[in-house]
């Protein structure tokens, strides 16, 4: 057999059955991996863009795409490591709304300023691809529920607190902005506030805390049509000092407001307190309770007391742990009181291995009121807690 004079070392190398075996494996082995490679691209981005089609978004230019693609795989990588937000005042629950006049003094119906824009956060999340198998694969399963339990109330009680608290917790999962789902953004239905919720595994807890629930007269019943088993929080405060610290909260946004005085009261000669004021009616627990009781049992609801979530933090989480049917991991060795600040830290938050405490704006200092004023106050809502203690079955020593 003649071969050609111009490569006698290749055909010879070519001649060789083993080497040849060699050759053919390798082309095989290269071809796989590009195809491989393809594979794994395709399948990245295929996802985002078919979601970006099926919502009616212009895709643009080719740049555009890759840009709008790698974005989004940030948003979702974001979303499913669920990092903890920075830590927030306590007293930072959310805004008051502005203060009423004569004329329109109702309590929290129109004018609560929202504490995010869930218009922008849905926009966001109707822009975010659906995650592909490949993202899934890597950041582990699970899927977004409904929460199974909620922090409802109350205002200035310590609920930014004992939500940070909770988040230590590895069974438990919470969205860290307020949704407001049950008073403000109920028309957007329930699958617009299942997709702010964070992903959870099968064992784990759903949880949102919204403080203005717990005095919305709605609330109850919409909660109970998304489900009668939800478990739900209080924490409460001393209403005098409860109004007080929302005072004050107004005051250092506010600082031209009327004094806290002049808010209090209808007629001053006479006593008469004013219980339109948001301040003073949030402070009526035992009303609000009645609203709550009419849909959900008393068992069902946990409250937890403002003053021991600062004393006694371990305490409190103990019995919020207990009340949710987990085990209790956050204890003791979870805090240390800080003496300058006066509060309860983290000694590790999550997510980080740092100490974390509650931030600079705690603990303003609140403006001297007339010590008639705090008695009447005490004197107005000595009954109403008189009657809270009795439906709860506990004294929470505010008199």
């Amino acid at each position: 057999m003649e071969y050609s004079p111009v490569c006698p070392s290749l055909y010879a190398f070519w001649s060789s059955p083993a080497k040849k075996k060699i050759v053919l494996l390798s082309i095989m082995f290269f071809i796989w991996v590009y195809m491989l490679y393809s594979c794994v691209g395709y399948c990245s981005t295929m996802p985002s863009l078919v979601a970006d089609s099926y919502r009616g978004k212009e895709t643009g230019s080719a740049a555009a795409v890759g840009k709008r693609t790698e974005s989004s795989r940030a948003d979702l990588m974001s979303r499913l490591l669920a990092k903890p937000q920075a830590w927030v005042d306590i007293e930072a629950d959310y805004d008051e709304p502005s203060i009423r006049t004569a004329a329109s003094r109702d309590l929290l119906d129109n004018e609560m300023e929202m504490d995010r824009d869930w218009d922008e956060v849905r926009g966001e999340q109707q822009r975010a691809p659906e995650p592909s198998a490949m993202s899934s694969f890597s950041n582990g399963s699970g899927s977004k529920k409904l929460p199974q339990a909620i922090i409802i109330g109350v205002k200035k009680g310590g609920t930014r607190a004992l939500l940070e608290f909770l988040r230590v917790h590895p069974d438990i999962r919470a969205v860290g902005a307020e949704p407001h789902f049950f008073d403000r953004n109920y028309d957007n239905g329930l699958e617009w506030y299942r997709e702010l919720m964070p992903k959870t595994l099968e064992g784990q807890i759903t949880m949102e805390k919204t403080p203005s629930y717990f005095v919305t007269r709605e609330a109850p019943a919409r909660i109970a049509a998304m489900s009668r088993d939800t478990k739900l929080i209080v924490v409460v405060r001393d209403p005098v000092t409860r109004a007080i610290s929302d005072y004050t909260q107004t005051l250092s946004k506010k600082p031209d407001i009327p004094s806290f005085e002049s808010l209090t009261f209808k007629n001053r000669t006479t006593g008469l307190i004013d219980t339109s004021w948001s301040a003073i009616q949030i402070g009526i627990y035992a009303k609000h309770l009645d609203n709550w009781l009419q849909y959900f049992p008393m068992e069902q609801i946990l409250f937890v007391s403002g003053e021991r979530l600062i004393s006694d933090p371990a305490g409190e989480l103990g019995r919020v742990q207990d009340f949710l049917g987990l085990k209790r991991i956050i204890t003791d060795k979870h805090f240390y009181f800080n003496q300058t600040k006066g509060f309860p830290c983290l000694k590790k938050a999550e997510g980080s291995s740092k100490p974390h405490c509650l931030g600079k704006t705690k603990g303003r200092t609140h403006p001297n009121i007339d010590p008639e004023v705090v008695q009447r106050l005490r004197d107005f809502y000595r009954p109403f807690n008189m009657k809270f203690y009795q439906m709860t079955g506990h004294n929470f020593g505010w008199d």
